[in-house]
């Protein structure tokens, strides 16, 4: 396979054999970016002499880092020590951060060097990448279209062969929702498994993880991810193995319940419902047990028992000229200041007790089965809508409505990409595990793999 197209853990792998160096992987990389990101705008910033100096130094010291030498891109909204990190804000234009979140310092300190910052949406609070700030972000299966979620600039750089492995966020399926649009792996690790430190996770919503090109790299990634920082509210049980070890392992007969039932009431595209229902077939032909059921997540409150929770995000920053933000957070900020803390309060505790409901299903099913959309990928602009932020959200959670409750409940989650539409456009299969169930994921996931490989999958802009 091109080596621009390698996975990261098959890359690495090269650079300790000597057979490549870091240096040509990241010019090797650079040189796609300059000639292919002007079409995608996958990118905010490129770090090119700083890339460079790193693999130098990669090249001249070896190590045993499990990614030494491989080039990464980190989202925009990850603070980066020394590398600009805009948040896709007006507000943080030229803000440079003087110390690196806990997820760059972990992937800094695995060997990977960075070769820039991914696009995202204004403080990730849409499922599209499209910024006021830094522009949007094209699909390379149709440039027309959208990436999806916040972290598209992430699997725009991966699906085109920009990167060989980028790091997203998750607060309402944001790393799920582009890798069912650009057709890559997309992991959505359980609450707490990977820190949100220096910063709070807004009631254990959000969460870093990988998307990747292999199952293999995701589980690697995650190893490198996972663990307790000081302080942190919420926390995962430690692995029982390294996660990367689960991959290969017979998940065995697994309990599946598909279903394209989503929690709120939208219609889902008959290529959304197709791609499941071809899941479920290839599930069957493996021999798990697949059965047509419905968590019980349905509830008439939802979508705004969820908004008066998630407009919080946007008025967590210190931002006192709000005629720098987007129409969008800007209402949100105020519909915020003017919420009281019972009516929040109240909204937590009406989304726990939804989610003690849901994540009680697993204890007769291993596995639900959803498509990860409700929709193939939309055209860019497909979001806007004249009824201001409440509307623009509830249209965002109509092309989204299978992600969000995963999210809620804190269980993980992946995007498989197993289905194209007949015009070419990808469509992933969701698959919800267990609580902290990540490794039953793997396992699950790698026999998908192996069964229906992806990898020689490749859009038209790449």
């Amino acid at each position: 396979m091109e080596l621009a197209f390698l996975s990261a853990t098959e890359q690495a792998a090269l650079v300790r054999r000597r057979e490549v160096s870091s240096s040509e992987l990241v010019e090797l990389y650079l040189e796609r970016i300059t000639r292919l990101d002007p079409e995608l705008n996958a990118f905010v910033t490129v770090c090119a002499e700083e890339a460079r100096e790193e693999a130098r130094a990669a090249d001249e010291t070896p190590s045993d880092a499990p990614f030494h030498g491989v080039p990464i891109g980190l989202k925009d909204l990850t603070a980066t020590k020394g590398v600009r990190t805009t948040l896709s804000s007006r507000a943080y234009a030229d803000f440079v951060p003087p110390f690196d979140s806990a997820v760059a310092r972990r992937l800094r300190e695995a060997g990977f060097v960075l070769v820039g910052k991914t696009n995202t949406p204004e403080f990730g609070t849409t499922a599209f990448t499209e910024s006021e700030l830094n522009g949007s972000t094209r699909n390379p299966w149709d440039p027309t279209r959208t990436p999806g979620g916040s972290s598209g600039g992430a699997a725009v750089a991966l699906a085109a062969g920009l990167l060989p492995v980028a790091q997203g966020s998750d607060g309402g399926g944001s790393i799920r929702i582009p890798a069912s649009c650009c057709g890559v792996f997309g992991l959505k690790p359980a609450r707490g498994r990977v820190s949100a430190a220096p910063f709070g996770a807004l009631e254990g919503l959000s969460t870093g993880g990988p998307l990747t090109r292999s199952v293999e790299d995701a589980a690697a990634v995650l190893d490198v991810l996972e663990g307790y920082e000081y302080g942190d509210p919420y926390w995962a049980p430690p692995p029982e193995r390294p996660f990367v070890a689960e991959v290969g392992v017979d998940p065995g007969r697994l309990r599946v319940a598909a279903t394209a039932t989503p929690p709120i009431d939208t219609p889902v595209e008959a290529a959304c419902s197709d791609a499941l229902a071809a899941a479920g077939e290839l599930l069957a032909e493996l021999g798990h047990d697949v059965r047509e059921a419905t968590p019980p997540w349905r509830d008439p409150d939802l979508i705004h028992t969820f908004l008066t929770i998630w407009q919080v995000g946007p008025a967590l920053d210190p931002i006192e000229d709000l005629s720098l933000l987007t129409p969008l957070n800007r209402e949100l900020v105020e519909s915020a200041h003017s919420t009281s803390a019972a009516e929040y309060g109240r909204a937590v505790a009406r989304l726990q007790a939804l989610a003690r409901r849901v994540v009680a299903f697993w204890e007769d099913v291993d596995v639900v089965l959803t498509p990860t959309l409700a929709l193939p990928p939309v055209p860019i602009g497909w979001q806007e809508t004249p009824g201001g932020a409440t509307e623009q959200l509830l249209r965002n959670a109509a092309f989204t409505p299978f992600t969000a409750i995963v999210n809620l409940t804190g269980q993980p989650a992946m995007s498989l990409p197993l289905h194209w539409t007949d015009e070419g456009l990808p469509v992933g299969v969701q698959a919800i595990g267990p609580p902290a169930g990540e490794a039953l994921l793997l396992r699950l996931a790698a026999q998908v793999e192996e069964a229906r490989p992806w990898r020689g999958c490749r859009p038209p802009v790449a």
